[in-house]
């Protein structure tokens, strides 16, 4: 089912977000997972070192839970978040608790998910690893106020603050999953704040609301939370639905709101964000899910190809380059498929455009990062590094120890031949990029990190469960 709008709607030769960085000498961070979507900030040079003495121009407390990834645009830093308030109310329909778990016991890919970041003796100490059955969490009752924060980029100053909306949420979550898991995207005239079930907010780059949008209520598998991003291309802002009801994917007019499209999907709850490549000059989208890695037409929504081959539950981002799309999974088995899809059409499931692909120690939380021609990925959520040459699939190293970094949820992030694997435990590891594994420094801060970094200019930004850091030689 789609609905075509009667205007038509003319889209960019790039994405919005690569033109940003090309003239502004990689001064952006428009989106989730940066200018080009793979990680990466060509022009950028932050600090290698750093620690709460060196290299922090600021530090800023920001109010309430969320774990979505901040945004650069110009001058100013924006930040997503959630915030309870002390109003209470009774769940609706007086649901009973939520379970936590899956049907074969407690859920493996939460080996190390706590309340909080809990360091491995205290994890030890409460059973943490491998302990099996269910939890019962309570429906929430507290309501929430649901803001994006613009920070000054010079100091770290609150220039506004805008609440959109203030809801008590209709599901419990994993516990260390946030209701501000969503991350923002702005084309530098607007910024659209997301925060899936609770709706998506067009604002000015002042904080003045423009239009929103409602898409209904998410119900994620065993409610872990949402998280999923909207990709901005030319004319059109695209969401991906996926959950346990009636999920699709939407395009709407960013200007108005208006939908463009919408489609229906036959898939599962996966919180991977959709990408935007080309090919011909039109843009396609690609969204990666349980049943296939899925590529639609950005201008009417039809489905151009599809591959099978990811397991389930799909946290991680494509990434892509030179004419190839990377996804991957790591949940009940390990997944990574290398495709090419110029010219791919219909079911392309173990055909040629599948260059190559990989089954072991795959990334299930955080997203792979490419950089130029080699791709990094972490096994599972863990301090294991693999680095493979993303054109041929030629193994340069893997099951590669981050001494000092115990559990990774963030994304990694890649700048001035460097790559950055920021930990839960507030430990940072930068590697040279290439072939062979180097650690050029290893930083602590006293923070945990589960949102995934933001590199613009010569600045790191990375997200806290209590304070951005802005880090940065001046």
């Amino acid at each position: 089912m789609r609905k075509i709008a009667a205007a038509v709607v003319c889209f960019c030769a790039c994405s919005n977000a690569a033109f940003a960085e090309s003239r502004s000498g990689g001064k952006f961070w428009p989106q989730w997972r940066g200018p080009h979507a793979t990680g990466v900030a060509k022009k950028s040079k932050p600090p290698t070192e750093w620690s709460e003495t060196k290299n922090v121009r600021w530090k800023v407390a920001i109010p309430g839970q969320g774990h979505a990834t901040p945004i650069v645009w110009g001058d100013r830093v924006y930040v997503q978040t959630a915030v309870k308030t002390e109003k209470r109310l009774k769940p609706k329909g007086d649901a009973p608790a939520q379970l936590f778990g899956n049907d074969s016991g407690r859920d493996q890919s939460a080996d190390i998910f706590a309340s909080g970041y809990l360091q491995p003796e205290e994890r030890r100490r409460r059973g943490g690893r491998g302990r099996r059955g269910r939890r019962r969490r309570p429906k929430p009752t507290q309501v929430h106020k649901f803001s994006v924060l613009a920070l000054n980029r010079l100091d770290g100053k609150v220039v506004w603050e805008k609440s959109v909306c203030e809801e008590l949420p209709h599901e419990s979550l994993h516990p260390d999953s946030t209701q501000a898991s969503n991350s923002p995207v702005t084309d530098g005239k607007h910024l659209y704040a997301y925060f899936g079930s609770r709706g998506l907010y067009c604002l000015d780059m002042d904080g003045n609301l423009k239009w929103k949008k409602n898409f209904g209520k998410m119900r994620t598998r065993n409610s872990f939370g949402e998280g999923s991003s909207p990709v901005l291309f030319g004319d059109a802002i695209v969401v991906n639905w996926d959950h346990e009801d009636d999920s699709f994917i939407v395009a709407l007019h960013k200007k108005t709101g208006e939908q463009l499209w919408k489609v229906n999907r036959d898939e599962p709850t996966s919180w991977s964000t959709p990408i935007v490549v080309e090919h011909e000059g039109k843009p396609q989208v690609v969204t990666a899910s349980t049943g296939y890695v899925r590529s639609y037409d950005l201008k009417s929504g039809d489905v151009l190809w599809r591959c099978g081959g990811l397991t389930s539950n799909v946290i991680s981002t494509p990434v892509s380059d030179f004419g190839m799309i990377f996804a991957m999974s790591g949940r009940r088995g390990d997944a990574l498929l290398a495709i090419r899809y110029p010219g791919a059409t219909g079911d392309i499931t173990d055909s040629k455009a599948v260059v190559w692909q990989h089954d072991k120690d795959t990334s299930y939380v955080p997203s792979p990062l490419l950089y130029d021609d080699t791709l990094y990925f972490l096994k599972r959520s863990n301090a294991i590094l693999s680095c493979f040459n993303a054109k041929t699939g030629k193994k340069y190293y893997a099951q590669q120890r981050l001494e000092g970094v115990d559990g990774v949820y963030a994304s990694p992030v890649g700048a001035d031949g460097r790559v950055y694997i920021a930990g839960r435990n507030g430990t940072t590891v930068v590697i040279k990029r290439g072939p062979e594994f180097e650690v050029l420094a290893t930083n602590f801060l006293d923070d945990g990190f589960d949102a995934s970094p933001a590199i613009a200019g010569n600045e790191l930004y990375l997200r806290g469960r209590r304070h951005l850091y802005c880090i940065a030689t001046n």
